[in-house]
């Protein structure tokens, strides 16, 4: 192996072992919050007043779903445990959709991974491609370390209901909807 490719490997490596440990300390923390103050009205603007594309290319406007409960979920093709929670948030989906609750999936991936992705696993909610927005706008809902899954949970009004680092039960996330839409 060439000395650039070792290195390029040896990059890649630690590169996989931080998320590990990212993700280990994730796990060990009191990493979220059933509930957290009101997020800025500026965040939830900005968040509104984006547009991302979905695994198709077509552009989104997020501003589509303003008004729903909005289960937004940051996620990548390379995160199991990201995977892992899709079918469950699919069933959710299909669930409570006439209770005006909108999941929506934000990729921290490329557009041919999550297209090759979405072929293979269908989910019953969009897919969008965060790419450098989708990083910002993780940020701004307190990701500032990247790590996922995340999920937050916006109410009807914009106001952040539900914050989690790591992944989130199908049933804690049932019961809480559940609470949410009253019903």
């Amino acid at each position: 192996m060439s000395r650039g490719r070792g290195f390029l490997f040896g990059l890649f490596a630690a590169f996989v072992a931080l998320l590990a440990a990212i993700y280990t300390a994730a796990q060990r923390s009191d990493s979220f919050q059933r509930a957290f103050a009101m997020l800025p009205a500026d965040v939830v603007a900005h968040f509104f007043a984006s547009t991302l594309d979905d695994e198709s290319g077509v552009p989104q406007a997020l501003s589509q779903w303003r008004g729903k409960t909005l289960v937004v979920n940051f996620w990548a093709t390379w995160c199991p445990p990201c995977r892992e929670e899709m079918p469950a948030f699919s069933r959710l989906q299909q669930a409570y959709a006439a209770k005006g609750v909108q999941f929506v999936g934000i990729a921290l991936d490329s557009a041919d991974s999550v297209q090759t992705f979405s072929e293979r696993y269908p989910v019953s909610y969009p897919l969008l491609i965060g790419g450098a927005k989708g990083v910002e706008l993780a940020g701004q809902f307190g990701n500032l370390t990247l790590s996922l899954p995340y999920t937050v949970v916006l109410d009807q009004e914009g106001a952040g209901r539900l914050l989690r680092l790591g992944p989130l039960a199908a049933e804690e996330l049932d019961d809480f909807l559940r609470q949410l839409t009253g019903g």
